[in-house]
Protein backbone atom coordinates (compact mmCIF):
# COMPACT_ATOMS: atom_id res chain seq x y z
CA UNK A 1 0.00 0.00 0.00
CA UNK A 2 1.05 3.52 -0.65
CA UNK A 3 2.00 5.93 1.83
CA UNK A 4 -1.53 7.59 1.59
CA UNK A 5 -4.74 6.14 1.21
CA UNK A 6 -8.13 7.19 0.70
CA UNK A 7 -11.27 4.82 1.58
CA UNK A 8 -14.70 5.53 0.66
CA UNK A 9 -17.52 3.90 2.10
CA UNK A 10 -20.92 3.73 0.11
CA UNK A 11 -20.81 3.08 -3.81
CA UNK A 12 -23.61 5.04 -4.80
CA UNK A 13 -23.75 8.47 -7.15
CA UNK A 14 -21.44 10.13 -4.13
CA UNK A 15 -19.46 7.61 -3.57
CA UNK A 16 -18.83 6.84 -7.33
CA UNK A 17 -17.90 10.33 -8.09
CA UNK A 18 -15.61 11.05 -5.14
CA UNK A 19 -13.20 8.38 -6.19
CA UNK A 20 -13.09 9.15 -9.11
CA UNK A 21 -12.78 13.01 -8.52
CA UNK A 22 -10.31 12.05 -6.23
CA UNK A 23 -7.94 10.52 -9.65
CA UNK A 24 -8.63 13.53 -11.31
CA UNK A 25 -7.27 15.90 -9.05
CA UNK A 26 -3.99 14.08 -8.72
CA UNK A 27 -4.40 11.69 -5.92
CA UNK A 28 -1.95 9.37 -6.37
CA UNK A 29 -2.30 6.83 -3.50
CA UNK A 30 -4.59 3.61 -3.01
CA UNK A 31 -8.59 4.53 -2.98
CA UNK A 32 -10.61 1.88 -1.80
CA UNK A 33 -14.61 2.05 -3.03
CA UNK A 34 -16.77 0.12 -0.45
CA UNK A 35 -20.28 -1.31 -1.33
CA UNK A 36 -22.98 -3.10 0.54
CA UNK A 37 -24.23 -4.26 -2.58
CA UNK A 38 -22.73 -7.46 -4.71
CA UNK A 39 -23.47 -4.79 -8.24
CA UNK A 40 -21.81 -2.66 -9.85
CA UNK A 41 -22.64 1.00 -8.73
CA UNK A 42 -25.82 2.12 -10.64
CA UNK A 43 -28.04 4.92 -11.05
CA UNK A 44 -31.22 4.52 -8.54
CA UNK A 45 -33.22 6.99 -10.41
CA UNK A 46 -34.31 4.53 -12.69
CA UNK A 47 -35.52 2.06 -10.55
CA UNK A 48 -38.99 3.50 -9.78
CA UNK A 49 -39.26 4.32 -13.74
CA UNK A 50 -37.27 2.33 -16.87
CA UNK A 51 -36.24 -0.32 -14.51
CA UNK A 52 -39.38 -0.77 -13.04
CA UNK A 53 -40.83 -1.01 -16.41
CA UNK A 54 -38.69 -3.50 -18.01
CA UNK A 55 -37.12 -0.80 -20.79
CA UNK A 56 -33.80 -0.66 -18.76
CA UNK A 57 -31.66 -3.26 -18.10
CA UNK A 58 -29.20 -2.96 -14.59
CA UNK A 59 -26.05 -3.41 -16.73
CA UNK A 60 -27.36 -0.28 -18.96
CA UNK A 61 -28.02 1.56 -15.29
CA UNK A 62 -24.15 1.24 -14.32
CA UNK A 63 -22.18 4.43 -13.02
CA UNK A 64 -19.35 3.16 -14.97
CA UNK A 65 -18.36 -0.09 -16.39
CA UNK A 66 -15.83 -2.39 -14.66
CA UNK A 67 -12.64 -0.93 -16.71
CA UNK A 68 -13.38 2.28 -15.82
CA UNK A 69 -12.58 1.38 -11.84
CA UNK A 70 -9.13 -0.69 -13.06
CA UNK A 71 -7.89 1.85 -15.21
CA UNK A 72 -8.37 4.63 -12.33
CA UNK A 73 -6.73 1.71 -9.59
CA UNK A 74 -9.40 2.37 -7.78
CA UNK A 75 -10.30 -1.18 -5.68
CA UNK A 76 -14.01 -1.93 -5.45
CA UNK A 77 -15.12 -3.92 -3.00
CA UNK A 78 -18.37 -5.43 -3.47
CA UNK A 79 -20.47 -7.10 -0.71
CA UNK A 80 -18.25 -5.74 2.18
CA UNK A 81 -20.11 -4.18 5.34
CA UNK A 82 -18.68 -1.79 7.11
CA UNK A 83 -19.47 -2.12 10.89
CA UNK A 84 -17.48 0.39 12.89
CA UNK A 85 -15.10 3.47 11.80
CA UNK A 86 -12.13 3.93 14.76
CA UNK A 87 -11.26 7.82 14.08
CA UNK A 88 -8.08 7.23 16.74
CA UNK A 89 -6.68 4.43 14.97
CA UNK A 90 -7.95 5.21 11.30
CA UNK A 91 -9.22 2.30 10.64
CA UNK A 92 -12.43 0.65 9.60
CA UNK A 93 -13.84 -2.69 10.84
CA UNK A 94 -15.70 -5.18 8.81
CA UNK A 95 -18.54 -7.46 9.43
CA UNK A 96 -16.48 -10.21 8.84
CA UNK A 97 -13.99 -9.25 10.98
CA UNK A 98 -11.10 -7.91 8.54
CA UNK A 99 -9.90 -4.46 9.25
CA UNK A 100 -8.87 -1.41 7.05
CA UNK A 101 -6.72 1.27 7.29
CA UNK A 102 -6.86 4.63 6.15
CA UNK A 103 -5.33 8.23 5.70
CA UNK A 104 -8.56 9.73 4.36
CA UNK A 105 -12.20 8.86 4.69
CA UNK A 106 -15.12 9.38 3.11
CA UNK A 107 -18.71 8.42 4.33
CA UNK A 108 -20.75 8.19 1.49
CA UNK A 109 -23.04 5.88 3.32
CA UNK A 110 -26.59 6.84 1.76
CA UNK A 111 -29.69 6.63 3.47
CA UNK A 112 -31.85 3.45 4.37
CA UNK A 113 -35.80 3.07 3.59
CA UNK A 114 -38.39 3.76 6.75
CA UNK A 115 -39.91 0.85 7.51
CA UNK A 116 -43.43 1.18 8.45
CA UNK A 117 -44.15 -0.58 12.16
CA UNK A 118 -46.73 -3.06 10.33
CA UNK A 119 -46.43 -6.63 11.48
CA UNK A 120 -46.35 -9.16 8.77
CA UNK A 121 -44.39 -12.08 6.98
CA UNK A 122 -46.48 -12.14 3.86
CA UNK A 123 -45.57 -12.00 0.42
CA UNK A 124 -45.34 -9.36 -1.99
CA UNK A 125 -44.97 -6.53 0.95
CA UNK A 126 -42.19 -4.16 -0.66
CA UNK A 127 -39.93 -1.46 -0.63
CA UNK A 128 -37.80 0.61 -3.35
CA UNK A 129 -34.33 1.32 -2.58
CA UNK A 130 -32.19 -0.97 -4.83
CA UNK A 131 -31.80 -3.53 -7.32
CA UNK A 132 -32.21 -6.24 -6.04
CA UNK A 133 -35.74 -4.73 -4.36
CA UNK A 134 -36.88 -3.76 -7.98
CA UNK A 135 -35.59 -7.03 -9.19
CA UNK A 136 -38.04 -8.56 -6.75
CA UNK A 137 -40.70 -6.23 -7.25
CA UNK A 138 -40.53 -7.22 -11.23
CA UNK A 139 -40.81 -10.57 -10.52
CA UNK A 140 -43.37 -10.88 -8.08
CA UNK A 141 -45.57 -8.95 -11.12
CA UNK A 142 -46.77 -11.39 -13.03
CA UNK A 143 -50.58 -12.62 -12.75
CA UNK A 144 -50.84 -9.30 -10.09
CA UNK A 145 -54.02 -7.24 -11.34
CA UNK A 146 -54.00 -5.15 -8.22
CA UNK A 147 -51.26 -3.02 -6.00
CA UNK A 148 -51.32 -1.03 -3.03
CA UNK A 149 -48.90 2.16 -2.47
CA UNK A 150 -48.29 3.25 1.26
CA UNK A 151 -46.82 7.07 0.24
CA UNK A 152 -47.63 9.60 -2.09
CA UNK A 153 -43.68 10.51 -2.55
CA UNK A 154 -41.86 10.65 -5.78
CA UNK A 155 -40.90 7.15 -5.37
CA UNK A 156 -44.85 6.06 -5.28
CA UNK A 157 -45.64 8.82 -7.43
CA UNK A 158 -43.32 7.20 -10.35
CA UNK A 159 -43.76 3.92 -9.11
CA UNK A 160 -47.78 4.25 -9.59
CA UNK A 161 -47.72 5.67 -13.13
CA UNK A 162 -44.82 2.25 -14.02
CA UNK A 163 -48.03 0.58 -12.24
CA UNK A 164 -50.70 2.05 -14.58
CA UNK A 165 -48.45 1.74 -17.50
CA UNK A 166 -48.29 -2.04 -16.99
CA UNK A 167 -51.79 -2.17 -16.35
CA UNK A 168 -52.31 -2.70 -13.02
CA UNK A 169 -54.98 -0.93 -10.65
CA UNK A 170 -53.21 1.60 -8.59
CA UNK A 171 -54.63 3.10 -4.97
CA UNK A 172 -52.29 5.16 -3.36
CA UNK A 173 -52.49 5.91 0.56
CA UNK A 174 -51.26 9.00 1.73
CA UNK A 175 -51.14 10.37 5.65
CA UNK A 176 -51.51 14.10 4.53
CA UNK A 177 -54.09 15.58 3.00
CA UNK A 178 -52.20 16.28 -0.12
CA UNK A 179 -49.58 14.36 -1.96
CA UNK A 180 -45.68 15.94 -1.89
CA UNK A 181 -47.10 18.15 1.25
CA UNK A 182 -43.55 18.51 2.47
CA UNK A 183 -41.53 19.04 -0.47
CA UNK A 184 -44.07 21.64 -2.56
CA UNK A 185 -47.32 23.94 -3.07
CA UNK A 186 -50.88 22.76 -3.24
CA UNK A 187 -51.08 24.22 -6.93
CA UNK A 188 -48.30 21.84 -7.91
CA UNK A 189 -49.63 18.60 -5.60
CA UNK A 190 -52.87 19.47 -7.71
CA UNK A 191 -51.64 19.37 -10.62
CA UNK A 192 -49.87 16.09 -10.33
CA UNK A 193 -53.06 14.41 -8.27
CA UNK A 194 -55.12 15.05 -11.15
CA UNK A 195 -52.77 13.94 -13.58
CA UNK A 196 -52.86 10.53 -12.22
CA UNK A 197 -56.50 10.35 -11.43
CA UNK A 198 -56.80 11.21 -15.58
CA UNK A 199 -54.81 7.71 -15.37
CA UNK A 200 -56.79 6.37 -13.23
CA UNK A 201 -55.25 6.20 -9.99
CA UNK A 202 -57.29 6.68 -7.01
CA UNK A 203 -56.15 8.29 -3.70
CA UNK A 204 -56.93 8.29 -0.24
CA UNK A 205 -55.44 11.05 1.64
CA UNK A 206 -56.00 11.91 5.63
CA UNK A 207 -55.37 7.86 5.22
CA UNK A 208 -52.96 5.77 7.45
CA UNK A 209 -52.60 2.05 7.53
CA UNK A 210 -53.32 -0.31 10.43
CA UNK A 211 -52.67 -3.79 9.06
CA UNK A 212 -51.95 -5.68 6.32
CA UNK A 213 -53.75 -9.21 6.11
CA UNK A 214 -53.45 -11.93 4.07
CA UNK A 215 -52.81 -16.18 3.72
CA UNK A 216 -49.36 -16.12 2.78
CA UNK A 217 -49.81 -13.79 0.49
CA UNK A 218 -51.52 -10.71 1.05
CA UNK A 219 -54.67 -9.80 -0.05
CA UNK A 220 -55.84 -6.77 1.76
CA UNK A 221 -54.72 -3.37 3.59
CA UNK A 222 -56.50 -1.95 6.02
CA UNK A 223 -56.98 1.60 7.01
CA UNK A 224 -57.21 3.50 10.47
CA UNK A 225 -60.98 4.36 9.24
CA UNK A 226 -61.36 0.95 8.84
CA UNK A 227 -61.65 0.69 5.21
CA UNK A 228 -60.69 -2.78 3.18
CA UNK A 229 -58.36 -2.38 0.03
CA UNK A 230 -58.17 -5.73 -2.05
CA UNK A 231 -54.63 -5.81 -3.30
CA UNK A 232 -52.07 -8.70 -4.78
CA UNK A 233 -49.13 -6.07 -3.79
CA UNK A 234 -47.99 -3.44 -1.47
CA UNK A 235 -44.87 -0.96 -1.89
CA UNK A 236 -44.03 1.33 0.89
CA UNK A 237 -42.71 4.26 -0.15
CA UNK A 238 -42.45 6.63 3.01
CA UNK A 239 -39.23 8.24 2.76
CA UNK A 240 -35.66 7.50 3.81
CA UNK A 241 -33.61 7.82 6.86
CA UNK A 242 -30.26 9.15 6.41
CA UNK A 243 -27.57 6.52 7.03
CA UNK A 244 -25.54 8.03 9.90
CA UNK A 245 -25.06 5.38 12.57
CA UNK A 246 -21.14 5.02 11.48
CA UNK A 247 -20.91 8.60 12.15
CA UNK A 248 -22.65 8.45 15.45
CA UNK A 249 -20.98 5.31 16.61
CA UNK A 250 -17.77 7.03 15.87
CA UNK A 251 -18.72 10.15 17.96
CA UNK A 252 -18.70 12.46 14.94
CA UNK A 253 -21.20 15.62 14.55
CA UNK A 254 -24.20 14.03 13.40
CA UNK A 255 -27.75 15.92 13.61
CA UNK A 256 -30.53 14.86 10.53
CA UNK A 257 -27.16 13.56 8.86
CA UNK A 258 -23.61 13.79 8.93
CA UNK A 259 -22.59 17.16 9.62
CA UNK A 260 -20.44 18.82 7.43
CA UNK A 261 -18.40 22.10 6.69
CA UNK A 262 -18.27 24.02 3.84
CA UNK A 263 -15.53 21.79 2.20
CA UNK A 264 -17.58 18.68 3.34
CA UNK A 265 -15.60 17.88 5.91
CA UNK A 266 -16.73 16.66 9.18
CA UNK A 267 -15.59 17.15 12.70
CA UNK A 268 -13.02 15.17 12.52
CA UNK A 269 -10.07 16.26 9.79
CA UNK A 270 -9.61 13.27 8.44
CA UNK A 271 -13.15 12.24 7.37
CA UNK A 272 -15.37 13.87 4.56
CA UNK A 273 -18.90 13.00 3.98
CA UNK A 274 -21.29 13.79 0.94
CA UNK A 275 -24.54 12.42 -0.64
CA UNK A 276 -27.91 12.10 1.02
CA UNK A 277 -25.91 11.37 4.72
CA UNK A 278 -24.83 14.60 5.31
CA UNK A 279 -26.45 17.81 6.37
CA UNK A 280 -24.54 21.28 5.93
CA UNK A 281 -25.19 24.54 6.51
CA UNK A 282 -26.68 27.06 3.18
CA UNK A 283 -25.87 30.32 2.23
CA UNK A 284 -28.57 31.00 -0.04
CA UNK A 285 -30.99 29.75 2.56
CA UNK A 286 -29.37 30.84 5.96
CA UNK A 287 -30.39 27.22 7.71
CA UNK A 288 -28.65 23.98 7.87
CA UNK A 289 -30.67 21.27 5.14
CA UNK A 290 -30.24 17.61 4.50
CA UNK A 291 -31.08 17.26 0.34
CA UNK A 292 -31.74 13.99 -1.10
CA UNK A 293 -30.83 14.18 -4.86
CA UNK A 294 -27.85 12.91 -7.23
CA UNK A 295 -26.92 16.40 -8.33
CA UNK A 296 -26.48 17.15 -4.54
CA UNK A 297 -24.53 13.27 -4.31
CA UNK A 298 -22.38 14.36 -6.97
CA UNK A 299 -21.52 17.82 -5.94
CA UNK A 300 -20.29 17.34 -2.66
CA UNK A 301 -18.71 14.63 -3.74
CA UNK A 302 -16.92 16.77 -6.31
CA UNK A 303 -16.03 19.33 -3.43
CA UNK A 304 -14.47 16.65 -1.07
CA UNK A 305 -12.35 14.83 -3.75
CA UNK A 306 -11.24 18.49 -4.19
CA UNK A 307 -10.09 19.00 -0.67
CA UNK A 308 -8.66 15.66 0.05
CA UNK A 309 -6.33 16.10 -2.59
CA UNK A 310 -5.28 19.21 -0.55
CA UNK A 311 -7.23 22.53 -2.47
CA UNK A 312 -9.68 24.62 -0.41
CA UNK A 313 -13.16 24.32 -2.14
CA UNK A 314 -16.08 25.17 -1.36
CA UNK A 315 -19.43 23.56 -1.68
CA UNK A 316 -22.41 25.98 -2.43
CA UNK A 317 -25.29 25.10 -4.93
CA UNK A 318 -28.56 25.39 -5.37
CA UNK A 319 -30.44 22.21 -5.28
CA UNK A 320 -32.49 20.51 -7.86
CA UNK A 321 -34.23 17.69 -8.70
CA UNK A 322 -36.54 15.73 -11.03
CA UNK A 323 -39.26 13.61 -11.79
CA UNK A 324 -40.73 12.00 -14.78
CA UNK A 325 -44.29 10.42 -14.63
CA UNK A 326 -46.47 9.15 -17.65
CA UNK A 327 -44.95 11.69 -20.59
CA UNK A 328 -44.46 14.90 -17.97
CA UNK A 329 -41.63 15.82 -16.95
CA UNK A 330 -41.55 17.42 -13.56
CA UNK A 331 -38.02 19.84 -12.75
CA UNK A 332 -37.50 21.93 -9.29
CA UNK A 333 -34.67 23.99 -8.41
CA UNK A 334 -34.29 25.30 -4.86
CA UNK A 335 -36.46 24.98 -1.65
CA UNK A 336 -39.88 26.64 -1.47
CA UNK A 337 -40.00 26.19 2.14
CA UNK A 338 -40.88 29.50 3.56
CA UNK A 339 -41.97 30.91 0.18
CA UNK A 340 -44.38 34.12 0.71
CA UNK A 341 -45.59 34.52 -3.16
CA UNK A 342 -45.94 32.28 -5.59
CA UNK A 343 -46.11 33.65 -9.40
CA UNK A 344 -47.84 31.37 -11.97
CA UNK A 345 -46.54 31.51 -15.79
CA UNK A 346 -48.71 29.35 -17.91
CA UNK A 347 -51.57 27.31 -17.23
CA UNK A 348 -51.93 24.57 -14.84
CA UNK A 349 -54.81 22.95 -16.79
CA UNK A 350 -54.67 18.56 -17.27
CA UNK A 351 -55.93 20.02 -21.19
CA UNK A 352 -53.14 21.97 -22.02
CA UNK A 353 -50.01 20.59 -23.04
CA UNK A 354 -47.77 23.63 -22.57
CA UNK A 355 -47.06 23.31 -18.99
CA UNK A 356 -46.43 25.91 -16.59
CA UNK A 357 -43.93 27.21 -14.27
CA UNK A 358 -44.20 28.15 -10.66
CA UNK A 359 -41.94 31.22 -8.83
CA UNK A 360 -41.47 30.93 -5.46
CA UNK A 361 -40.72 34.42 -3.46
CA UNK A 362 -39.91 35.36 -0.62
CA UNK A 363 -39.44 39.09 0.52
CA UNK A 364 -39.90 39.57 -3.17
CA UNK A 365 -36.61 37.52 -3.75
CA UNK A 366 -36.97 34.17 -6.16
CA UNK A 367 -35.95 31.03 -3.70
CA UNK A 368 -37.20 28.12 -5.78
CA UNK A 369 -38.81 27.46 -9.38
CA UNK A 370 -41.44 24.50 -10.26
CA UNK A 371 -41.51 23.91 -14.00
CA UNK A 372 -43.98 21.08 -15.22
CA UNK A 373 -42.46 20.59 -19.26
CA UNK A 374 -40.70 24.11 -19.28
CA UNK A 375 -37.21 23.31 -19.43
CA UNK A 376 -36.38 27.02 -20.56
CA UNK A 377 -37.64 28.45 -17.05
CA UNK A 378 -35.90 25.52 -15.19
CA UNK A 379 -32.66 26.25 -17.52
CA UNK A 380 -32.37 30.01 -15.82
CA UNK A 381 -33.92 29.21 -12.53
CA UNK A 382 -30.53 27.50 -10.41
CA UNK A 383 -29.07 31.48 -11.82
CA UNK A 384 -32.16 33.33 -10.38
CA UNK A 385 -32.20 31.07 -7.23
CA UNK A 386 -28.24 31.71 -6.80
CA UNK A 387 -28.34 35.57 -7.12
CA UNK A 388 -31.39 35.99 -4.60
CA UNK A 389 -32.72 37.59 -7.66
CA UNK A 390 -35.93 40.16 -7.83
CA UNK A 391 -37.83 40.43 -10.65
CA UNK A 392 -41.42 42.01 -11.04
CA UNK A 393 -44.03 39.48 -11.01
CA UNK A 394 -45.46 40.25 -14.07
CA UNK A 395 -42.60 39.87 -16.08
CA UNK A 396 -42.08 36.26 -14.29
CA UNK A 397 -45.97 35.66 -15.68
CA UNK A 398 -45.45 37.33 -18.71
CA UNK A 399 -45.30 34.50 -21.59
CA UNK A 400 -44.25 36.94 -23.92
CA UNK A 401 -41.15 37.32 -22.09
CA UNK A 402 -38.95 34.35 -22.65
CA UNK A 403 -36.77 33.36 -19.69
CA UNK A 404 -33.67 33.71 -21.09
CA UNK A 405 -34.29 37.32 -21.15
CA UNK A 406 -35.92 37.53 -17.31
CA UNK A 407 -32.07 38.53 -16.40
CA UNK A 408 -32.82 42.02 -17.82
CA UNK A 409 -35.28 42.85 -15.88
CA UNK A 410 -33.81 41.88 -12.68
CA UNK A 411 -34.14 44.87 -9.85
Amino acid sequence: MSQTNCVVVGASHAGVSLALQLRKEGWSGDIELISAENELPYHRPPLSKEHLLGEKQLNEMWLRPERTFIENEIQLSLGSIVTKIDPRERNIIFEDGRSSSYTKLALCTGANVTKLPLESNLNNVFYLRTASDARNIKLSLPGKRQVVIIGAGYIGLESAAIFRKLGLEVTVIEMAERILKRVTSEQLSSHIQHMHEKEGVEFRFSTSVQSIKGNGHINCVICDNGEEIKTDLVLIGVGVIPNINLAKNAELSVNQGIIVDQNCRTSDSEIYAAGDCTEHMSSIYNRSIRLESVQNANGQARCAAANIAGKEISYEAVPWFWSDQYDTKIQMAGLSYGSTEIITRGEANQNIDQGFALFYLQDSKIIAVDCVNRPKEFLVSKQLIKDKSIIPPSVLADESVQPINFKEYIA
